[in-house]
This record gives C-alpha cells, structure tokens and sequence, in this order.
C-alpha cells in the first residue's frame, strides 16, 4: 500500500516538477512510512511513498524495467502475483524481487493496458513508457483504491492517491466547487468523477486514463458489470450454489489474507465480519488477532455477539470502547484525515487506529456483504415501490400534485424522500439513483445559496450517473439492479473512499474479500432465489459458512453499524457544532443559504428528532471541511 503522485507537463522544468511531487509525497507519508521515491524523466516525474506489505526489504518505487522503457508506481496489492509471475517467467521475464510491484510492472510492460484483466486485487498505478512518451493510469475495477487527478493550466496533468496531496502540488487551485457542495448534500460523497474540488476529478472505478505524447487525454471504462445471464454459469439447484459459493468464499480469503507482515480482521459481531473471520480461521495460520468497537450506550454496541464469536474462533480479540467525549477531542485530528468531506467513516477510523497499534499492518474487513447478499433495506422496498409507478402514473396530475405537497410538508424525512420517488422516479434504475439521498430535494435546495441552487436544480435530483449505470445494467434483473446500484454508488463513493481514507491515516492496509472481481463475477449470474431471501436476509452467506459462524450471529436480526451520533450531537459534540454552525463559520460557505442552515441546526436541537442526526451531520461536516486551514 502505498500513496503515489505525479506531474506530466512539458512547460515545467525537472526541478519545479520535483519539488511538486516531492511535496506531494510529503504531504502522504501516511500511506507509506517505509520508504520514498522520485523519478523524472522526459515530460514527467514519479513520486511515493510506500507501505511494505509484499517483500519488505525490497520493492523500491518509482520501479523501471531492465531496458529502462517503463517506470511504475503503483498503490495497492495484487493478491495473484504469484500466479502472474509464474505466467511472465514462462514467457522469459527475470524478476529479482518478490514484491507484486515488479509482477505488475513486468505484467504491464508485456501486455500494456491488456494486463489490467488479469489482476486481482485493489489497484491504482501509472506507468511512464519513455519511448512512446505516454502516461497510463488505471484503477481497479470496484474502487478500492483512489486516483485523483487535475489538468494543468497551459498543458499537463497532475495526479495523486488523495486530492489533499493534489493540493499539496501548488498546481492546483484550492477551490471548492459548489455544484459538488450541493451533490454532496445529496449524496453523502461527491459521486465521480467529480471531486468536492473545482477542476480536479476522481477517475472511477474500472476506468484507465492515457495521455499521449501530444498531451491529449483520454479516459475510458475498461472493466463492466458482467453480463445478467449467461448460461452455463449458474447453478442448478440451492445445494450446489452454498457448496460453490463456500469454494468461492474460501478462495478469496486465502486470496486476501497474503502479505509478509501481520494480518489481522475487524470484527463488529454482524454477519458479514464474523463470516470473514470464521473463514480465516478455518484455512489456518498464526493466531489471528480481531478488532471491535464498542459503545456505553445501549443498543448501539455489538459487543457481546463479537466477544461470542472470537472466543469460538480462538483469536487474539482486542476491543476499544468509543465515547462521544473521546471523539469531540478527536475531532481536529479527524478533520485532518478528510481529503474531501464525509459524513460517514468515524468508525472506520477508530478502527484502524486500534488494529495498527494491535501490531498488524493488514486488516481485512466485512465490508460488501451487504451489496452481494441484499442486505439492505433496498433490496425488499424498492421492488415494491417499482411495482406502484404505474398505478401512481395513472392518477390526474392534480391529485399526484396534492398528495406530493403534503408529503413534502410533512416534518418525516421519510415522507419527503418518498415525494422524491413519485415526483422523480420512472423505473427502478431512477428508484435506485435516488434512494441513497440524504435530504430530500426540497431541504437540500434549501439549503443551498440562489447561485448554487440553481446549479442544483440544472443538475437535477437523479444520481449524475444514472444513465451511465441504467446501460451497464441493461437486461439485469430487479436484484442485480439495487445491487449493482449499491455496489456503483454508496460502496464505491462514500464506503470505501472513507476506508481507504481513514485506514491509511494510521498507515493500515485495509483488505475487503468481499469486494472481490473473481467471487463478484461467478456471484452476478446466479440465481436470484439463491442469493437472496427477503425473510431471512443474508441466507446463502449464512449458509455457506454455517459451520463457522455461530447460530446466535446466524439468526439474530440484522443490526447495522451505528454510532451514538443522535445523542452524543446533543451533548459531547455540541459545542463542535454550535462552533460549526456559528454565523462567522457560515459565513466562510458562500454556496450555503446561512439562515437555512442554522435553523436546520437549531430544529435538530430543540424538535427532539433523533433520526436527523445523518443530515445535520453531513452538513456540519462540509461546514467543517469548508473552514479548515490550508495545511
């Protein structure tokens, strides 16, 4: 794991490139406290800094080919070096390290852009070919691992693992964007391949950029949801799907658990973790060392299912008691991490910071089990939403109108985000693009200033990428249309951008099995009935592992992963947030309408509504972010 940087421009000389990327590596010497490195040569320079996770002593970056054609950098882990390796020493490669870097440079200079296919794992890397003069950067096909990018003024590009360091380069203009502000409050995240920054970009994910020896730049998907139906490839009843999906389950967590340092695992008490474990456990090694986070306050912990479920897997279990006290005085630190705002994450976080001083420097996590196995609520309403359009389509205009209008002046954000289904949805690809909204479109337009608003309202409430993924899912079926929509959107802009972020802010690898190209491309095709049970959520995952995860984490109810926020907002937070929303930090947000915003505040505080606090939240946060001091 590693953070990488570069500058493509032919109008900067050698020097002024250097001390750009330099001070862009600097400023992600949290991704890689191990080493560093520069590489300038033609129209470019090529910088990082590297957390060594494969062959320590060696896989020095920037890394050149023996004819000195292509220099690499490269952030991430290829879980099938070996195999790659193996295939490239056939075709007459010689390697002298073990590390998956040189695997990947030798792969792509033998393949070019073809290699991209034949990895596995999380990637984002650029390689400089000196005799063509062109720069290829690509990112793996989920988004595990980021790639931000900028075009420079006057020609050229700037790239980086985090937009902090994009800033870092002084190339760069520290402006934020306010129709990014405004997608933001939709959201949760600014959705790629737009970044909360104006003219800097987030190449998304399974998507390679090139840029040529005249400086044009081009950008294109080159991995795609697989195909919805393709025979041959489901199974033919229940029991061979649990008993290929367990092969496939074990496949990716001995895939996963590879590294020459410490491997360790989260483990919250949810299915999804317990089941990563439990298979980690099985398939042997050293004694594994899990993780949780747990809380005072009643209902919000998972403490004793965790507890449960390490004392049966006989691992080392380390826990860290998390209190809204603890997290106010965080907060600096916190705010720091953000390379853009977020109101997710805090967990991830704290999480990291307890492994990495539990001495691992790899952690793998159960995130994605909810986008494969539908254990969202999204998966059983929006169907059922989908199958009333038509009726809803059929009533006369006035009365739909009527009854969106006393939706929407309901104080139930429930009721409002329903409006946002019937006002806006046709089908269930707009259902989809619109259920991850955090306020509904009426108090998001609220809270934006004239000028922003009506940029908002150009855009529109739909997901900006709503009829790119409506394509990628042309033909797919209800369930692999809300999970493709989760895996796109939720899980590739806001889950894993916040665990990359926050996990490397403690210099952790963080590893998630579940978001796997090879289990997700055998899972898609599969028959729906096998992967999912709206009665009993998480079925096939439950019964794959059966006779790992304990009957108690099996059965009980699904409980997702929540802090104490809506309490902790009105008590140990409260003074960060009457800070927040004071008039001169409002003041620092032009796009923001002020008066909107502080009586948003001031209704969560006296209104007593505990389910707000997901929307006061995000909204602090990019207050927060807006009003932080350039570093």
């Amino acid at each position: 794991m590693c953070g990488i940087a570069g500058l493509f421009s032919p109008k900067l000389s050698p020097a002024e490139r250097e001390a750009a990327v330099g001070r862009m590596v600097q400023r992600s010497a949290h991704r890689g406290p191990d080493d560093r490195g520069l590489f300038s040569g033609g129209d470019v320079t090529l910088g990082m800094c590297r957390l060594a996770i494969f062959d320590p002593a060696n896989g020095h970056q920037p890394m050149t080919t023996p004819d000195g054609r292509v220099t690499l950098v490269f952030n991430g882990a290829i879980y099938n070096h070996r195999e790659l390796r193996a295939e490239l020493e056939a075709a007459g490669w010689t390697f002298r390290t073990h590390c998956d870097t040189e695997v990947l440079l030798a792969a792509y200079a033998h393949h070019g852009a073809a290699c991209l296919p034949r990895l596995r794992g999380m990637f984002a890397f650029a390689a400089w070919d000196a005799r063509e003069r062109t720069l290829f950067v690509a990112r793996d096909p989920l988004g595990i691992k980021p790639l931000y990018y900028a075009r420079l003024p006057g020609g050229g590009l700037a790239f980086a693992s985090e937009l902090s360091a994009l800033l870092a380069s002084g190339q760069v203009p520290r402006e934020i964007d306010p129709a990014s502000a405004g997608e933001y409050l939709a959201w949760f995240g600014v959705p790629a391949p737009r970044t909360i920054y104006r003219g800097t970009a987030n190449l998304p994910p399974g998507h390679a950029l090139t840029l040529d020896a005249s400086g044009n730049v081009r950008t294109q998907a080159w991995w795609h949801l697989p195909a919805p139906v393709q025979p041959g490839r489901a199974a033919r009843n229940y029991h061979d799907f649990v008993h290929g999906l367990r092969h496939q389950l074990e496949d990716t967590i001995r895939a996963h658990r590879v590294a020459d340092v410490p491997v360790g695992a989260f483990l919250s008490g949810g299915l999804d973790s317990t089941a990563v474990v439990g298979l980690m456990t099985r398939l042997g090694g050293p004694k594994l060392k899990t993780f949780s986070l747990v809380f005072g306050e009643a209902g919000y912990s998972e403490q004793a299912a965790a507890r449960a479920s390490a004392q049966a897997f006989g691992t080392e279990h380390t826990e860290d008691l998390l209190t809204g006290a603890r997290v106010a005085a965080d907060l600096p630190h916190l705010l720091a991490s953000f390379d853009q705002p977020t109101g997710d994450g805090i967990n991830t976080y704290y999480a990291s910071r307890l492994a990495k001083a539990g001495g691992v420097t790899v952690a793998l996590s159960g995130l994605g089990g909810d986008e494969l196995f539908g254990g969202y609520p999204s998966f059983r309403d929006l169907p059922r939403l989908n199958a009333l359009l038509p009726w809803w389509r059929r009533l006369p205009g006035g009365v739909r109108r009527t009854i969106l209008a006393q939706l929407q002046a309901r104080p139930s954000a429930r009721a409002r985000k329903l409006a946002d289904f019937l006002a806006h949805a046709r089908d269930l690809h707009e259902l989809a693009s619109l259920q991850r909204r955090v306020l509904p479109e009426t108090q998001r337009l609220a809270l934006l200033a004239p000028d922003a608003r009506v940029q908002a309202g150009r855009l529109g409430p739909n997901h900006p990428m709503l009829d790119d993924y409506a394509f990628e899912l042309s033909g797919a079926d209800p369930f692999q249309i809300i999970s493709g929509w989760e895996l796109r959107t939720y899980m590739a802009d806001t889950l894993l951008r916040d665990s990359d972020v926050f996990s490397m802010a403690h210099s952790l690898e963080l590893r998630v099995p579940f978001v796997d190209r090879v289990l997700l491309e055998w899972l898609w095709p599969q028959a729906t009935w096998f992967k999912y049970d709206p009665r009993r959520l998480k079925r096939a995952l439950a019964d794959a592992t059966s006779d790992l995860v304990p009957a108690a984490v099996r059965n009980r109810p699904k409980q997702g992963f929540t802090l104490p926020f809506a309490r902790w907002m009105l008590a140990e937070l409260r003074p960060f947030l009457e800070e927040t929303f004071s008039p001169a930090s409002l003041a620092r947000c032009p796009w923001l309408d002020a008066g909107a915003v502080a009586t948003l505040w001031r209704d969560y505080t006296t209104k007593n509504d505990p389910r707000a606090w997901s929307r006061v939240w995000t909204v602090a946060m990019l207050v927060a972010f807006a009003n932080r001091k350039p570093e």
